[in-house]
């Protein structure tokens, strides 16, 4: 549809719905164009309500954290989705389980589970997203993943119905998952086992101290880049890269992290050509290098 019938049809939702919205300070990269439309849902009722106005003929793409993204200079033709407050609700369910809204910042759900002594959450304080954003791709570190903490999912189609779907009917992989890219998640079960918050909180620190030791931090980046090969190779996707690549190789103001080489930075003002311009010239050259061919970790919008 073009702007003006989307105006029309979406004219009840008010200042939630921008037509041609700026995205580049919507994420980590502080890169990217705009979104044909930007809808920030309030509420289920309001997130449905628009989905069925939309009737599935727009493209959509949720943005959590903006942590792991990298959108396109140009127009995105479609919808961008924001959650809002109602979606990062957190609460307690018995001993040891939490119910988490999509929006919930994944430190925020593990700062959660310590105050409420529930251990099992700790690794993630160390990732810089979403429990969205975090199912979508099974996010993890420190050997721990999300598929070792979630009961289920509670999820809507583009149509508007709303699902709720066990964790173990999902197949769950390095990742990724088997979950259809057309469901939006909406919120979470998880569970983790009693534990004490003074040895919950120390396990934190601990894991905050060894990233710190080994990722950038406060700069414009995305996280990881590439996936770890595992099937491949028992390396690391950094010493791939560090074995195949000159390190001090940048396009424009994209640049490839001086303290974890699977991190590209944006140093000042990157376009979306540059970064992607490294992000393939590194993955050509570690495939030249080792016959290695490399998974992208972080999500393009185009």
């Amino acid at each position: 549809m073009n702007i003006q019938q989307l105006k029309k049809i979406l004219n009840e939702f008010g200042d939630n719905v921008r037509f041609e919205h700026d995205l580049k300070k919507k994420n980590w990269f502080n890169i990217g164009g705009k979104s044909k439309v930007f809808y920030k849902a309030d509420n289920l009722k309001d997130l449905i309500n628009f989905l069925k106005k939309l009737d599935n003929k727009e493209r959509i793409f949720v943005l959590g954290a903006g942590s792991n993204t990298l959108i396109n200079d140009n127009l995105f033709d479609g919808v961008v989705i924001k959650f809002g407050k109602n979606f990062n609700n957190i609460s307690l369910l018995g001993d040891n389980i939490i119910i988490a809204g999509c929006a919930v910042l994944d430190k925020t759900l593990s700062e959660f589970a310590m105050n409420n002594n529930i251990s099992g959450f700790e690794f993630l304080s160390c990732i810089p997203g979403t429990v969205g954003g975090g199912i979508r791709m099974n996010a993890g570190c420190f050997g721990k993943e999300f598929k070792n903490i979630l009961l289920s999912i509670q999820a809507i189609d583009k149509t508007g119905n709303v699902v709720t779907i066990p964790s173990k009917n999902v197949k769950f992989d390095y990742r990724k998952n088997d979950l259809s890219e057309d469901l939006i998640f909406l919120s979470a079960s998880f569970k983790g086992v009693k534990g004490e918050y003074t040895q919950i909180n120390s396990k934190i620190n601990k894991l905050k101290i060894e990233k710190e030791k080994n990722q950038p931090t406060k700069i414009k980046t995305s996280g990881s880049t590439f996936k770890n090969p595992l099937s491949q190779t028992e390396k690391k996707v950094w010493e791939l890269i560090k074995e195949s690549v000159p390190l001090d190789k940048s396009f424009g103001d994209a640049c490839i992290s001086e303290k974890h080489c699977n991190f590209f930075v944006n140093k000042n003002n990157a376009k979306y050509d540059d970064m992607k311009k490294l992000i393939d010239y590194v993955a050509k050259n570690v495939l030249e290098k080792t016959g290695i061919s490399l998974e992208k970790e972080i999500k393009i919008l185009e």
